[in-house]
């Protein structure tokens, strides 16, 4: 089955740019896709110095809607979003002010690689951190999601001098520039080696996928062969299961929720899944959590993206005043996800209208 690649380097242009992320690309480029990928045929996708974090997302989950074995090569920088304080990659607009709306929060990247079967999905990742996220990550260890398998280092920024140099990531490319890809831990730790002088002060990311015995490994092998229904049924027992022990509220009730609402996608149905995503982001805002929380955000967003995708009108005049509801009360990231709502329905009833005359 052939893989996917993701070559992502961003960073901001101007003075807030720590480290020459894209000046790595040229050498990743340089290698076979078929050895970035560690499959016999691979797709590359480039994203140099993006400007937009919705644009990288959509890239982003269109490699990881790939069947085959994903591996994404991030070099850039981190900061914190002024709100939450949460990890974001830095963009190329990304100014210490802006960080929540230019830059790429990291939770989209596991939110988007989290149903990925087991030994599927690869983060290969060359970070900078200024002192503000260093601290942060110290304390709360990056997390790029169970199912996916990582390797890299986050340096401290202002370390050396200057911008600095994506120097991990340079190794990787060219020891993969011999045209062989040894196993991944092997390549790590010889990557590792090459820049040995500045590990001490690094944070090495070494982080094993999922154990295969995972229900979620269960849940993807059935959605590759087809078998929606059985599926979802494994996600529903889940879910009631985690509900019965926890409370539907609980994370690990809404966890097995979003699973469902994610296997409704994969199964076609973006009218059930719309309306999957809206319960989350009910249940999660009438248990208190934040409007702006990530998860919350997460859930209206995807409701919002899957009621885009529904082809019935009906369906969509159905489900679309509630999403308006939630979306007077998360409005999220983009400007005028509101109004993008109304006018939709709009047009909906308009035309609806037109129909019955």
């Amino acid at each position: 089955m052939p893989g996917t690649v993701l070559l992502l380097a961003a960073a901001p242009l101007g003075r807030g740019r720590q480290v020459d992320a894209a000046g790595v690309l040229p050498i990743l480029a340089a290698v076979a896709p078929a050895v970035l990928s560690g499959t016999e045929t691979a797709n590359v996708v480039e994203l140099a110095d993006p400007l937009d974090p919705q644009a990288v997302l959509t890239r982003l989950r269109a490699a990881a809607a790939a069947p085959g074995p994903l591996t994404v090569y991030v070099t850039g920088q981190l900061h914190l979003d002024r709100r939450q304080h949460l990890p974001h990659l830095a963009l190329a607009r990304t100014t210490a002010a802006t960080v929540r709306y230019t830059a790429l929060p990291w939770h989209w990247i596991r939110e988007e690689l989290r149903l990925r079967p087991a030994g599927a999905t690869t983060l290969v990742a060359d970070l900078h951190a200024d002192a503000e996220t260093w601290d942060r990550l110290l304390a709360h260890p990056l997390d790029s999601g169970r199912s996916t398998e990582v390797y890299g280092r986050i340096a401290p920024s202002g370390a050396r001098r200057g911008i600095a140099q994506p120097t991990y990531m340079r190794a990787v490319a060219t020891l993969l520039r011999s045209g062989h890809r040894p196993p991944l831990a092997e390549l790590h730790r010889a990557a590792l080696d090459r820049i040995a002088d500045e590990l001490p002060t690094n944070l090495v990311l070494t982080a094993p996928p999922r154990p295969a015995g995972d229900p979620h490994a269960e849940l993807t092998a059935a959605v590759r062969s087809g078998r929606h229904a059985e599926a979802d049924a494994l996600a529903a027992r889940h879910q009631q299961a985690a509900a019965h022990a926890r409370g539907p509220a609980s994370e690990d009730a809404l966890h097995w929720a979003e699973v469902r609402a994610d296997l409704a996608m994969f199964a076609g149905d973006p009218a059930r899944s719309c309306r999957a995503w809206l319960d989350v982001a009910g249940v999660r805002l009438a248990a208190g959590q934040a409007p702006d929380a990530p998860a919350v955000e997460a859930a209206a967003d995807r409701a919002h993206h899957q009621w885009g995708r529904i082809e019935d009108p009906a369906r969509a005049r159905e489900l679309g005043p509630a999403l308006a509801d939630l979306r007077l009360r998360v409005p999220g990231r983009r400007d005028g996800a509101l109004d993008h709502v109304q006018r939709q329905l709009q047009r909906l009833t308009e035309r609806q209208a037109d129909v019955t005359r």
